[in-house]
């Protein structure tokens, strides 16, 4: 294995004055060196990333980071920009800048390293030796770890990073004049999306802040290194929690009952005192039974999440969440089912559907064997997308104890044919069930068997009844009929349901409504017929629209964008290729008023044309590269380009008007006679 990082990966001259170049610079240096093998997918890998989250951290650091397929090992390129480049960061712009890439199936080791480094970046006799330092080589060995440390700053050990950090001496420690009182005690959980950069800056900023203000603080990481929990005793003896995440918090039952500080990771890194001082507030007013030990009460680790405070939160914003969890489980499936009976159906037709099982007869040098392999393995995960989706929406609500009878719940969905919609129905259920019984005073004789026997064992009963007796008939016979509908889908009917579709994946750009729309659509592809796959294929043209858009009115009116918005504009064109919504983010989020409605507007009109049209589509994702497995895939095209063009076109009228409006009171308040600047 390679080092981690090299001198011909160290560029302390950084020319780029963007994010964008910035990151191009640093991965040609990888691609030069080996570890990336195209540079253009990786780069598109890296915006997706930075689309979910700006990378710039207090401090001038900026660290663009993902993982990527098109990455051979995990390696990091390091560059030193003398005026400074604008990577999000509240405090200005980053002139130490680490593009951090790791490959999609990083071995633990190296991401120790890595997390390690993350870390060190909040040490600023580290960051002063870089800025300082001016040979590639020396500066390679510094983050290494190798040359020597500079004060403060320790070298890069193999067990810094990927759990739990080392518990801080006691206030108690050693020789003592008389009894001091025990200090404030935080436990907290820090997380991001990649589990790479933020997770373990969080944690530094929050160690030391907890070390300034007297706190015993310990903190555990949950990376991409994996993590270690903290023992339960420490989290037992806790005064308050602070959650640090843009993830969901892995086995958050642990804290159940205790004085709860739940925010973003970056809030971590930007004020981690602040964060401290609220978790003591909260504590303070916490009542004296908040405290719960769950290392000594079993049935206390299934609490629910429903059951903490939900303080600011209505039931809607909960509900919410709760549909989001399960459907973000239940995305990879539809991923891996699709794509692969996509790819049977390229292979060997259509006709695939009818071939016998492959356990019966294979023939290892016939396409036909190989694309009825494909497509009987895709409709086995496709089999698991109902239970999936109900188990972890019972998941989001109840926690562990809710995964039985969830999966349970939407197993018999499944069965009973009442589909997608059984499933969110089962999975609620499921939650609600599973949060009712762990509200009841059990007697402390029984607690040990609740999460193991009680609760999965009444709770999947209770599923059982409701969704074969009660509730699945209605909602499978509404399933039913849904279902002809969709089949007989024509004309104005059905140019209405693509107008909808349209509206809804481009609302909030990859959010919760574009999720809702995409999982109705992808839905359908468990039982397909032809309305439901005109349905997938609305669905999937109108979602490229909005970063296209942005692409091409970032081409034809470059002077209204700002440079950094220029260079997402470029990145977009890939993501909307590939139908990655999220492209559209960083427009949407610097002017929503125009850019959302734009987006919208162009997104119902490819519905429109989509259903219009006749397009359909038995892939779930893939985008324009997917095209030939598209039912009317010119007329599809068409569709997606009008409503690029629709976008555009908006955004460019709506953001030619507000410079315009802009410029009006100038115009007015110039003397007669004198030139307006432009």
């Amino acid at each position: 294995m390679s080092q981690l990082i090299t001198a011909d990966l160290v560029d302390v001259d950084l020319s780029a004055d963007t994010k964008e170049a910035a990151a191009r610079s640093l991965a040609e240096r990888m691609v030069a060196a080996g570890r990336v093998t195209d540079l253009d997918a990786f780069l598109a890998d890296v915006a997706a990333r930075e689309a979910q989250m700006p990378t710039g951290l207090d401090g001038g650091i900026g660290i663009p980071h993902c993982r990527s397929a098109h990455v051979t090992e995990p390696t990091l390129a390091f560059g030193r920009s003398a005026q400074g480049i604008d990577f999000g960061a509240p405090d200005g712009p980053a002139d130490l800048i680490f593009l951090i890439a790791a490959p999609a199936g990083a071995d633990d080791a190296h991401l120790t390293i890595l997390s390690a480094l993350a870390r060190r970046l909040a040490d600023s006799g580290f960051t002063d030796a870089l800025r300082a330092e001016r040979d590639p080589a020396r500066a390679a060995a510094l983050v290494r770890g190798e040359a020597p440390a500079p004060t403060g700053a320790a070298a890069v050990p193999a067990d810094a990073a990927g759990g739990a950090t080392p518990e801080a001496p006691s206030a108690t420690d050693g020789a003592s004049a008389g009894p001091e009182p025990a200090p404030f005690r935080i436990v907290a959980v820090t997380s991001c999306p990649t589990g790479i950069a933020h997770t373990y800056m969080a944690a530094e900023a929050l160690q030391r802040a907890g070390e300034e203000e007297g706190v015993d603080l310990r903190v555990e990481t949950q990376g991409s290194a994996g993590f270690r929990r903290i023992d339960p005793d420490v989290v037992a003896a806790a005064d308050a929690v602070i959650l640090a995440h843009d993830v969901e918090v892995r086995e958050k039952a642990r804290f159940a009952g205790k004085p709860t500080v739940d925010v973003g990771v970056k809030a971590a890194i930007n004020r981690p005192a602040a964060l401290i001082a609220e978790a003591r507030e909260k504590a303070a007013h916490a009542p004296a039974a908040a405290s719960v030990d769950t290392s000594k009460d079993p049935a206390a680790a299934g609490r629910a999440p429903m059951d903490e405070d939900a303080e600011g939160e209505g039931f809607g914003t909960r509900l919410r969440t709760w549909l989001m969890t399960g459907v973000s489980y239940m995305v990879p499936f539809v991923a891996a089912g699709g794509l692969l009976i996509a790819l049977a159906f390229a292979v060997g037709g259509y006709r695939i559907s009818d071939a016998p099982s492959v356990a019966e007869h294979f023939a290892w040098g016939e396409s036909a064997s190989w694309a009825a392999l494909m497509f009987q393995t895709g409709q086995a995960a496709f089999g698991f997308l109902v239970p999936v989706l109900a188990g972890f929406i019972a998941y989001g609500m109840a926690d562990r104890p809710g995964l039985v009878p969830g999966f349970v719940g939407g197993a018999i969905a499944v069965t009973i044919d009442a589909g997608f919609l059984g499933g969110l129905v089962a999975g609620l259920l499921a939650g609600t069930v599973v949060a009712a019984i762990q509200r009841l005073d059990i007697p402390p004789v029984l607690r040990g068997i609740m999460p193991v026997v009680v609760i999965p064992l009444v709770s999947s009963a209770v599923v059982g009844f409701l969704m074969f007796v009660v509730v699945g008939g209605p909602i499978a016979s509404f399933q039913k009929a849904m279902t002809d509908w969709l089949g007989e889908l024509s004309g104005a009917n059905a140019v209405l349901l693509g107008v909808l579709l349209g509206l809804m994946m481009c609302f909030d750009l990859g959010g919760p409504v574009n999720k809702v729309a995409y999982a109705f659509a992808v839905g359908g592809l468990a039982a397909p017929t032809d309305g439901s796959l005109k349905v997938m294929a609305a669905a999937m043209a109108a979602g490229m629209v909005p970063p296209l858009g942005m692409a091409l009115a970032t081409t034809v009116r470059a002077r209204l964008f700002s440079k950094a918005e220029q260079e997402n504009g470029k990145a977009a064109w890939v993501l909307g290729a590939s139908f990655i919504t999220e492209g559209a983010i960083p427009f949407g989020a610097a002017d929503p008023l125009r850019v959302i409605p734009s987006a919208m507007a162009g997104g119902a009109v490819t519905g429109a044309l989509s259903m219009a049209f006749g397009a359909t589509l038995r892939a779930p994702h893939g985008g324009l590269f997917v095209v030939p497995l598209i039912g009317s895939a010119l007329l599809y095209v068409v569709a997606i380009a009008a409503g690029t063009v629709v976008t555009a076109g908006l955004v460019v009228l709506l953001k030619s008007r507000r410079k315009q409006a802009a410029a009006a009171p100038a115009a007015a308040d110039t003397p007669a006679g004198e030139p307006v600047s432009a």
